[in-house]
């Protein structure tokens, strides 16, 4: 058993390898963030002494960011992506849920038809054009719900949390239905209390589907006070003066030069998600491997 155990110098040189390989990855992953970060606190003098480049500044300001937060535009932006975020994904969740549920059935009545004009959707769409005019047409333009209804069920995850649904044990469900609950019962307080990891991970994809909406703000607003952050972010890095963007004063621009701001913005975009994964990564492997096996 020791022979069996014991561990060679190839295999050594394998697992160093393959370590240095996943370092280089992670390195060059972190890499971007890091450095968006530190030009945002760090005084622009200084990136421009060192050729754009900084690594660790010897100097520390958040000017940036209190600039930033003074513009009107971008804590709204913000309240607005909160908004969508949170409202969408609850939304998400409870009609996904409420659908995936009974097509988990296989005695339901009309489950396969249902399923195939699903799937459908996935592969054939109406296209941009007729989703615009049914948009227009349900009063929906220019409000924070074309961000939301339009995309309230994505066919990939409701067949992933039914797959999941499938796999939970009859058993549990049977002894629910003897206790005397309903369907709605059983779903409530026995079935989706068993799939949190599920719930994390589509919640997760749905999340972040939501946080990162552009092409619908740039679609269905013109009303700039509506404007999610992610669309406010791409006006800003487009547009040669940052001032017009976000109202700031002469005087802050003059000390902060319009990249500094823009990282600062990016770095905004971008920490609440990198603050918020961590809590569901636990849940989000075993979620995503469990509903993706038919058991």
């Amino acid at each position: 058993m020791s022979r069996i155990l014991h561990r060679t110098k190839p295999d050594k040189a394998a697992d160093t390898l393959i370590y240095a390989v996943l370092a280089l990855f992670a390195l060059s992953a972190l890499f971007p963030l890091y450095y968006v970060f530190i030009v945002s606190v760090t005084p622009y003098a200084e990136v421009m002494k060192n050729g754009g480049f900084v690594i660790w500044p010897k100097q520390f300001t958040l000017e940036a960011y209190r600039e930033i937060f003074a513009s009107p535009r971008i804590p709204q932006a913000l309240r607005i992506t909160a908004f969508i975020t949170v409202v969408g994904t609850a939304l998400n969740l409870a009609v996904t849920t409420l659908l995936a549920y009974p097509l988990s059935k296989k005695s339901l009545a009309g489950r396969n038809f249902v399923l195939m004009a699903l799937v459908f959707t996935m592969i054939f769409s109406g296209g941009m054009i007729p989703l615009y005019i049914v948009v227009r047409g349900l009063g929906l333009y220019d409000t924070v719900w074309a961000l939301i209804i339009p995309g309230m069920v994505s066919t990939f995850n409701l067949l992933i949390v039914k797959t999941y649904f499938e796999n939970l044990p009859a058993e549990v469900e049977e002894a629910a239905r003897v206790d005397g609950c309903g369907d709605l019962g059983t779903l409530v307080r026995i079935v989706l209390p068993l799939s949190a990891p599920i719930m994390a991970t589509i919640g997760l994809f749905y999340g972040v589907n939501h946080w990162n909406e552009y092409f619908k703000g740039i679609f269905y607003l013109s009303d700039k006070t509506l404007m999610p952050m992610q669309v406010v972010l791409r006006s800003m890095i487009q547009s040669p003066n940052v001032s017009t963007e976000l109202s700031l004063n002469s005087l802050a621009l003059n000390a902060l030069p319009p990249e500094t701001i823009k990282m600062a913005v990016v770095v905004v975009a971008t920490l609440p998600l990198l603050v918020i994964y961590p809590f569901l990564q636990k849940y989000f492997v075993k979620g995503a491997l469990l509903g993706s096996v038919k058991g």
